[in-house]
């Protein structure tokens, strides 16, 4: 590691992170595909986003023989100092989503209690509360909690997964008036097909909520990405 690499990863390593290549979608930050590059409207990520999704910024690719890991750090080991590094690189490259936005309210999306106290921690609540000191917001934890317990969503199919995730998620009502007529920013690990942020933002959105955002350090690539 050279003198002036921070942190628990070496600048090296985060320079090789798979970064989503321009141009991408200016509503969900998705990479343009070449047919849609002369202007067509039909992404593929902003068909998946709840239409209330003003807008959407991810990182890098995932999986990814570089991202991966790290996430897995994060998410997994408890390598809870990833979170800064992450947050570092998703306010360089996906600060755009807090465009309009003087003082950013960000929320993590919650565990399921019986997943967080097997695993001791929220990996997203680590995210958020590091890119509320990065850009000067404030994180709303209690605005948003599962109210029921899901199944793992990695092997599921998008429309599994939409289905696993319905009505899992509510804004209290004793605390709806911290959100009423405010913008959100919802933080997670990554953004897959959109169906666990889309879950969160229907129930903001019903609690008051004005607006929603979607920020991640990692997007998973559409159908129409992959070779």
């Amino acid at each position: 590691m050279g003198s002036r690499d921070r942190g628990l990863v070496c600048g090296a390593c985060w320079s090789r992170l798979p970064l989503l290549p321009k141009p991408w979608c200016e509503r969900c930050g998705h990479p343009r595909l070449p047919a849609l590059a002369s202007g067509a409207t039909d992404c593929p990520v902003c068909r998946l986003l709840d239409p209330r999704c003003v807008r959407a910024r991810s990182v890098c690719w995932v999986p990814h023989a570089q991202s991966t890991p790290l996430l897995a750090a994060l998410k997994y080991q408890g390598w809870w100092g990833m979170a800064d590094g992450m947050a570092e690189r998703m306010v360089r490259y996906g600060g755009a989503v807090l465009d309009g936005i003087r003082s950013p309210c960000v929320i993590p999306v919650p565990l399921a209690a019986a997943r967080l106290r097997e695993r001791g921690f929220n990996q997203s609540a680590h995210l958020a509360a590091a890119l509320a000191r990065r850009t000067g917001g404030t994180v709303l934890d209690d605005v948003l909690v599962r109210v029921r317990t899901t199944e793992s969503q990695t092997q599921l199919t998008p429309a599994e997964r939409r289905a696993n995730v319905h009505d899992a998620f509510a804004a209290p009502v004793q605390r709806r008036a911290a959100i009423r007529g405010r913008t959100l920013v919802l933080v997670d690990d990554v953004l897959t097909t959109g169906a666990t942020l889309n879950a969160c933002a229907v129930a903001l959105l019903d609690g008051g909520a004005s607006d929603i955002r979607y920020w991640t350090f990692g997007r998973a690539r559409s159908d129409a990405d992959r070779p």
